[in-house]
């Protein structure tokens, strides 16, 4: 970790009375005086985030005259945040993270009060007016302190193109990684990646499940189904003219019908004037989802059937299930009839009720019909199978009765409904109770061992553990290397890759393991190698044949595509004629006149690919 370069002497050694004497008798003042003038951008102020600005602070970053802390997060912070963001208090519930995390360190350091510039916007294509070429410029490295791979991606495509250094790292219970990224010596983040997190397949959602972790998913879909997407698509016809042509054009049939049923249902057929009809709306969800779907399932399969190879078709891990009839004097079949009858009430505006004896009471008196199984009912049983839940014939008229039995939207002027947006820390919003509840009574379906209100939670909201002491570790082990970048020397005089580490940790076990960053992978044309830190930059806006002209008489290569971001300006199979319009255009008035719109004016560089 010590500087490249570094000859202290004595006297630069020696304490002063500074809160960085400890720190000073290592790197010495001078690099201390580096420390303290560095530009950081900080992206997350989650766990990693405040531990991250924590050790900032004592370790006197961006403390001197030029010195800055940028941080960046969009979120507030929620009650299930205070057992690891440890900046946080019960009383900064509701308040932004990164206003809230820079004020805490101030107090632990009054050094830093003023050198943190606090942002609430999420990093993106949609905030790059914000976080453009002026802002990075006036910065040294970033470190991200995200938990999604998208938004790491992202900042480690937006370091690769102002080529700033950038601190990567990730927890996972006892599980901590760090990697350091720097300008040509290292490859990027995105340059390789985990594979792809195995999805549930929608047939074993569907139909088939066999873990605790299958019906939670599939409560969290249902939730989707019954109090968001609705309501949106209700919104959406009464706010759009011409709804069906423009919103369902390029649909089939199918997907038509299926939208305007669920929007007639719930804007005519099943709206609810009063409490008790959202009960009654629950009660007959109930039957439906837990006894006649059952029914219908084991009609198509029943428990002894086999299939064309002999075996039994209910063999593991399929679960052969039970129908289940609603009964009052159960706790659990009562939880699922109030949370859902308030959900569907807030939908509406209602006023709800806790009041469960009389939930009870209405529920009971709902008169149900008798289901009869279908013949002809298409179930999935593979994920590679066409075919449907239900048969894809329709009557050609259906449409068309349907669209005639949707009221006029100008005569529900002002009215919409209130889609529940998922929020899992709202303990009184009942959307757990209702996706605990579910994911219960499907798992009872199917001999399933239920999981408690905090495991669904955990589940269902994909609350991903921490463990304070791995995020200790990580943010250590980052700030090393933040060492190393802030004193990596210049010119002929810099660090080497192997003075680099990234660390890969498991406290369970425990393994702390450290490897040098991988080099860039290296690409040849002609004599030439470039790596993808490597770019051709033209200090002003050329017109497409300086572009075609440049390369073939400065590297001897004949350019066949052009394009800037989804749009293509230029390709050897394009038409002659627009070819011949654009060569004397600049790529600025190229893009311009493709797109139909001006370059925002903040954007001073155009990335041609």
């Amino acid at each position: 970790c010590l500087p490249v370069g570094f000859e202290p002497s004595e006297e630069d050694l020696a304490p002063s009375g500074s809160r960085y004497d400890g720190q000073i008798a290592v790197f010495g003042r001078k690099f201390q005086e580096k420390i303290a003038n560095y530009r950081e951008f900080l992206v997350g102020s989650g766990a990693i985030g405040c531990e991250m600005l924590k050790n900032w602070a004592m370790m006197g970053l961006a403390t001197g005259p030029n010195g800055v802390i940028h941080i960046t997060d969009m979120d507030t912070i929620e009650k299930s945040n205070l057992n690891r963001q440890f900046l946080f208090r019960p009383s900064d519930v509701g308040k932004l993270k990164s206003d809230t995390a820079a004020a805490a360190v101030a107090k632990m350091n009054p050094d830093v009060k003023g050198k943190i510039v606090t942002h609430q916007d999420r990093v993106g294509t949609d905030t790059e007016a914000v976080y453009n070429d002026g802002f990075f410029d006036e910065i040294d490295a970033v470190t991200n302190a995200l938990d999604n791979v998208e938004a790491r991606k992202y900042m480690d495509g937006r370091c690769v193109f102002y080529r700033k250094p950038l601190l990567e790292s990730g927890t996972l219970g006892t599980k901590g990684n760090t990697q350091v990224v720097v300008p040509f010596l290292t490859e990027s983040y995105s340059a390789s990646q985990d594979p792809p997190e195995k999805s549930i397949p929608s047939c074993t959602l569907k139909n088939f499940p066999n873990a605790i972790e299958h019906t939670i998913q599939w409560a969290r879909d249902l939730f989707a189904g019954l109090f968001v997407q609705p309501a949106e698509s209700v919104n959406t016809y009464l706010s759009t003219t011409d709804y069906i042509n423009t919103s369902l054009g390029q649909s089939n049939e199918q997907a038509k019908i299926d939208a305007l049923t669920t929007i007639r249902d719930f804007l005519v057929t099943d709206k609810p004037l009063a409490f008790d009809d959202c009960v009654a709306w629950a009660r007959k969800n109930f039957e439906t989802l837990y006894n006649n779907n059952i029914q219908q399932l084991l009609y198509n399969f029943p428990a002894d059937s086999v299939t064309s190879s002999g075996q039994m078709f209910w063999s593991p891990p399929k679960r052969a299930p039970s129908a289940i009839g609603f009964d009052p004097k159960n706790d659990l079949h009562v939880d699922f009839i109030v949370a859902t009858a308030n959900l569907h009430a807030f939908n509406y505006g209602l006023k709800g009720s806790r009041d469960r004896d009389h939930i009870k009471d209405v529920a009971a008196s709902v008169s149900v019909a008798s289901f009869e199984p279908k013949s002809g009912v298409k179930i999935q049983v593979n994920e590679n199978d066409n075919a449907a839940d239900n048969d894809n014939s329709y009557d050609p008229n259906e449409l068309d009765k349907l669209v005639e039995s949707l009221p006029d939207p100008s005569s529900y002027a002002g009215v919409r409904l209130i889609p529940a947006d998922f929020e899992k820390d709202d303990d009184t919003n009942f959307h757990i109770d209702f996706i605990t509840a579910a994911s219960n009574l499907r798992a009872s379906n199917y001999g399933i061992t239920l999981a408690d209100r905090f495991r669904t939670k955990q589940i269902a909201g994909k609350i991903i553990p921490a463990i304070a002491t791995t995020t200790s570790l990580v943010t250590g082990l980052v700030c090393l290397e933040l060492y190393k970048i802030i004193g990596s020397g210049e010119g002929d005089n810099k660090r080497k890759i192997d003075d680099y580490k990234n660390g890969f940790v498991n406290l369970a076990l425990p393994f702390f393991g450290f490897s040098e960053p991988i080099a860039p992978a290296k690409y040849k044309y002609n004599d030439t190698e470039a790596s993808e830190w490597d770019a051709f930059v033209f200090d002003h806006d050329i017109t497409l044949q300086e572009l075609l002209d440049h390369f073939k008489r400065e590297h001897n290569l004949e350019v066949d595509m052009v394009s800037s971001g989804v749009t293509m300006l230029f390709s050897n199979f394009m038409a002659r004629k627009k070819v011949d319009a654009r060569l004397p255009m600049k790529f600025a008035d190229i893009i311009t006149d493709v797109n139909g719109k001006e370059i925002p004016s903040h954007v001073k560089q155009i990335v041609l690919v």
